[in-house]
C-alpha cells in the first residue's frame, strides 16, 4: 500500500514535536530543579505542594510574632528589673534620711535625688521598642505615662488603656507582650510615682514620720514589680518552646513539600540526555526521510 507524503509529513512532525516536547520537560526539571513545574505535571502534587506552601508561610508569620514578643518582653523585663533596683535603693535612702543623725539639709539634698529618680522610673515605665510603648495596653503609639508639673504637689497622668497588647502565636492563641500601665505601677494618687512624689514632699519638709512611712510602702511595691518580672520571664519561656515547636513543624513541612516537588538532579540529567539523544535520532531519521523524492526510485 502506496503511504501519501502528507501522511508521512504529518507523522514526522508529530514524532518530532513529542520528542522537543519530552526534551523541553527534561532540561527544565534539571533548569529549575523541580518535578512540578506546570499543574498538568502533578495536579494532585501541585495542591499538596500548595497548601505546604501556604502552611510554611503561616508559621514564618508565628515566627516573625515571636521574634517581636521576645524583643518586648525582653525590654519589659529589663525596664521592671531596673526599677525594682531603683526602688531598692530609695528604700535605703529612706532608712538613711529616718536617722536622727541627719539634718534638715541632707533630707532637702535627697528630694533632689528622689526628684531624679522619679524621672528614671517615668523614663523606664515609657520604655519602647520600635517606636511602640510596652506600657500603654493597646494604644503602643501613646506615651503611656507624662508628669503634670502644673498641679502642686505634681501628678503623673496616663495615657494608655487598660488592654494589653499581645500577639498570636498559634491557632487561637495569644501572648500578652506588653502591658497596662496602670495595672503595672498603680492607679493614680496609688502608684510608685506617687509614692516618689510624696517621698521628695516629705523630705523637703524634713518630715522624718512621712519617710518612715513612704519606706514601709515601699516593700508591697517592689514585691509587686518582683511579680511581673517572674511573670516576664514565664512568658518568654512560653515564647522559646513555641519557638522551637514551630521550627520543627516548618522542617517538616519543607521536607513534605521537598519530597513531592523537587526533582532528583541525577535521575533528571540522565533523562534529560536521554531525551536529547531522541531527539537528535528523530532529527536524522526525519531528514533522511524528507529528502527522500521520485529520483531515489529510478
Amino acid at each position: 500500500m502506496r503511504v501519501a507524503n502528507k501522511t508521512v509529513y504529518d507523522s514526522i512532525t508529530i514524532n518530532l514535536g513529542r520528542v522537543t516536547e519530552t526534551m523541553y520537560k527534561a532540561n527544565e526539571v534539571v533548569s529549575t530543579g523541580k518535578q512540578i513545574n506546570h499543574i498538568s505535571d502533578d495536579p494532585v502534587g501541585l495542591v499538596t505542594v500548595l497548601d505546604l506552601r501556604s502552611s510554611i508561610a503561616g508559621v514564618e508569620q508565628l515566627g516573625r510574632n515571636l521574634e517581636v514578643g521576645n524583643s518586648w518582653l525582653t525590654a519589659g523585663e529589663t525596664a521592671l528589673t531596673q526599677i525594682h533596683d531603683i526602688l531598692s535603693d530609695t528604700k535605703a535612702l529612706c532608712v538613711q534620711m529616718s536617722s536622727a543623725t541627719v539634718g534638715e539639709s541632707e533630707r532637702r539634698a535627697a528630694a533632689e535625688l528622689v526628684g531624679g529618680t522619679l524621672t528614671q522610673v517615668l523614663s523606664l515605665a515609657n520604655e519602647e521598642v520600635g517606636g511602640r510603648y510596652i506600657f500603654s495596653g493597646s494604644k503602643t503609639d501613646t506615651q503611656p505615662f507624662s508628669l503634670d508639673e502644673g498641679t502642686s504637689p505634681p501628678t503623673v497622668v496616663y495615657s494608655g488603656d487598660d488592654n494589653p497588647f499581645s500577639i498570636r502565636v498559634g491557632k487561637d492563641m495569644t501572648v500578652e507582650i506588653g502591658r497596662d500601665g496602670q495595672a503595672a505601677f498603680g492607679t493614680p494618687g496609688d502608684s510608685v510615682f506617687d509614692l516618689l512624689i510624696e517621698l521628695k514632699e516629705y523630705l523637703l519638709s524634713n518630715d522624718v514620720n512621712g519617710i518612715q512611712q513612704v519606706m514601709g510602702e515601699l516593700d508591697p511595691e517592689m514585691e509587686s514589680v518582683s511579680s511581673l518580672i517572674s511573670n516576664t520571664g514565664a512568658k518568654m519561656l512560653r515564647l522559646e518552646t513555641k519557638t522551637t515547636i514551630l521550627a520543627d513543624l516548618k522542617l517538616n513541612y519543607l521536607d513534605r513539600k521537598s519530597t513531592i516537588e523537587d526533582a532528583d538532579i541525577t535521575e533528571a540529567i540522565i533523562k534529560m540526555e536521554s531525551a536529547e539523544l531522541a531527539y537528535q535520532a528523530a532529527l536524522n531519521s526525519s531528514s533522511k526521510l524528507m529528502s527522500l523524492s521520485l529520483v531515489d526510485y529510478l
